[in-house]
């Protein structure tokens, strides 16, 4: 073999550094991570969702005051002589005594929307943990596209000089059929691995929102808990997932309060004025005001049992939650414990690839060398160069998996959040919308989802001054 082969070798193996070569500017994973969160339609819905949430709150609120109804009447006959009647009346409902319920009911909704902020903040990570994938994915596939296009090469000038070897009588046909044998295999793969860029530039723009125009290389690991048992005790305080179970187990227990106070009843005040004038079969227009309160006490007597099986519905409920928390709890710790061992796993498996790759380089250059001797065919360089080029390819997907080890690991400790990664973005206000609704001074609304909401609210009610 050649000088110029011997060019082509050292290609292969500056291949994954000139992947890492890429033009300043390139996209990063920060960047991606923020777009991701940007353009999430998914985000999108859920937060409209929370929204609806925060109105069951308001609108619980609201049962605790008077309703207040306007009514007119406006009657007329042409029987005999012409009669009319036209009354007004204002008339105000409040309830004054339901045993708690109503405070109960508030206290619920309230809960429920808590649930739902977990739950928003479970689908956030979940956002950013795929934006982690399609990232590290695509980073990948290009690499091992950069891989292909270097075997295409080598093997090409393999396959040159099998045949300048052929023509001079130092080599037989059967290696230019093994070289070309090789080259269309390598070729095939080549095919594959820009199919799967194609395919991996999709699930990039479905989950960030756009197209990379570069690529950078994935930035040092995450900071990651310290021990196992660290991060499952982080688990513990901050996944969503176990917040949300904590409170639809407080939404259950107050579901079964609401319940049991049912069979008290509910006193009802009403007070109503009416005012109306009219003329009755001919007698003089004549006009008159009134004035009424009532008090309504009801309670059920009897009523099959209805109730009594109400509560007992209500208390297997609050049951079921406490038992969905407890498995909750045990599928985080397990999934901690398993992305810790991912962790582990992929770390030794790059220490074992980094060995592998040398191994197999010095195999390569040996195999080569022999073969300039005479003493090696073409087949054993080919088979070589296959061997490394299937090391740097296991390389390859090793760095990526621990990358994706390592957010995942975040993501089932609750940390993988724009915060935490220090992404300096403008984050979605939960708070925003339903202290806006209460009329009470807001907190600072630095996101644009908020400052679009202030300008809806502002259409339909004071707004509360910044």
């Amino acid at each position: 073999m050649g000088v110029l082969t011997r060019i082509r070798a050292a290609v292969v193996a500056l291949g994954v550094v000139s992947a890492l070569a890429l033009p300043a500017g390139a996209h990063t994973l920060a960047d991606a991570l923020a777009s991701a969160y940007r353009n999430s339609n998914l985000l999108d819905q859920n937060r409209a969702l929370l929204r609806a949430a925060d109105e069951d709150v308001q609108q619980s609120i609201a049962a605790l005051y008077p309703v207040v109804n306007f009514a007119a009447t406006a009657l007329s006959s042409t029987t005999g002589s012409p009669d009319y009647q036209l009354s007004l009346g204002l008339q105000a409902t409040i309830p004054l005594l339901d045993f708690g319920r109503g405070r109960l009911a508030v206290d619920a909704t309230h809960e429920t929307v808590l649930a739902t902020r977990a739950a928003l903040s479970a689908i956030e990570q979940n956002v950013l943990m795929g934006a982690v994938q399609s990232y590290l994915g695509l980073y990948s596939k290009l690499q091992a596209l950069q891989l292909q296009q270097n075997n295409v090469s080598l093997i090409s000038e393999q396959l040159r000089a099998a045949r300048e070897r052929f023509e001079l009588g130092d080599s037989t046909r059967t290696d230019v059929a093994q070289a070309e044998a090789r080259l269309a295999a390598a070729r095939s793969s080549l095919a594959t691995a820009q199919g799967d860029v194609a395919i991996a530039r999709e699930q990039y723009r479905l989950t960030i929102g756009a197209y990379p125009e570069n690529i950078s290389p994935p930035p040092r690991l995450p900071r990651l808990p310290a021990s196992l048992e660290a991060a499952q005790e982080t688990a513990r305080r901050n996944h969503p997932s176990i917040t949300q179970a904590q409170h639809l187990v407080a939404v259950a227990d107050l579901t079964s309060q609401i319940v049991q106070t049912q069979r008290l009843g509910t006193l009802t005040g009403s007070i109503q004025a009416q005012t109306g004038f009219g003329r009755y079969s001919g007698t003089p227009e004549r006009g008159a005001t009134s004035f009424s309160g009532s008090l309504n006490y009801q309670v059920n007597l009897f009523d099959a049992g209805r109730l009594d099986s109400s509560e007992r519905q209500a208390v297997a409920r609050a049951e079921a939650q406490r038992a969905a928390l407890n498995q909750t709890v045990a599928t985080v710790q397990q999934l901690v414990a398993a992305n810790w061992a991912q962790v582990q796993i992929a770390r030794a498996t790059i220490l074992a690839s980094d060995q592998q790759i040398r191994a197999t380089q010095s195999a390569y250059d040996a195999v080569r060398a022999e073969a300039e001797l005479g003493s090696r065919t073409t087949l054993d360089v080919l088979n070589a160069e296959q061997e490394l080029l299937n090391a740097r390819s296991a390389r390859i997907y090793a760095a990526a998996g621990l990358q994706t080890a390592a957010y995942a690991l975040l993501q089932s400790t609750g940390q993988l959040t724009v915060q935490s990664l220090g992404l300096g973005i403008p984050t979605y206000d939960v708070e925003a919308y339903s202290a806006t609704l209460r009329r009470e001074p807001p907190r600072e609304t630095p996101s644009e989802q908020g400052r679009r909401l202030d300008r809806i609210m502002g259409r339909f009610g004071p707004q509360v001054d910044r």
